[in-house]
């Protein structure tokens, strides 16, 4: 069976960075595409970043471009999220998956880590 385990989160003050890290037991970890997402209380589940298999290509949500980084060490199985200049507005439930598809719909995701919470005091 498929595991995500993410770790990293933590409390932070505004302007602070934090890096989340996302571990996958599969051996074909590098034929996925990795995404993160996020949610805050009472809001859906949003895009943050995806990165291809091969770590070349990435994205970002408009809200984050300029301030988080996606990468990947497929030799580790892991995927990162370095968040810098952390806003009260990141605050929520960050979530790596991993899907067949490169898009920010979560949909096409098959596999989801347990989550780990940020919280960015202002």
């Amino acid at each position: 069976q498929v595991q995500l385990v993410e770790s990293g989160g933590g409390l932070v003050q505004t302007g602070g960075s934090l890096r989340l890290s996302c571990a996958l037991s599969e051996r074909t970890y590098s034929s996925y595409v990795m995404g993160w997402f996020r949610q805050a209380p009472g809001k859906e589940r949003e895009f943050v970043a995806h990165i291809s298999g091969t770590g070349v290509s990435t994205s970002y949500a408009d809200a984050v471009k300029g301030r988080f980084t996606i990468s990947r060490d497929n030799a580790k199985n892991t995927v990162y999220l370095q968040m810098n200049s952390l806003k009260f507005e990141d605050t929520g439930g960050y979530y790596c998956a991993a899907g067949i598809r490169a898009t920010p719909n979560p949909r096409f995701y098959l596999y989801w880590g347990q989550g780990t919470q940020v919280t960015v005091s202002s």
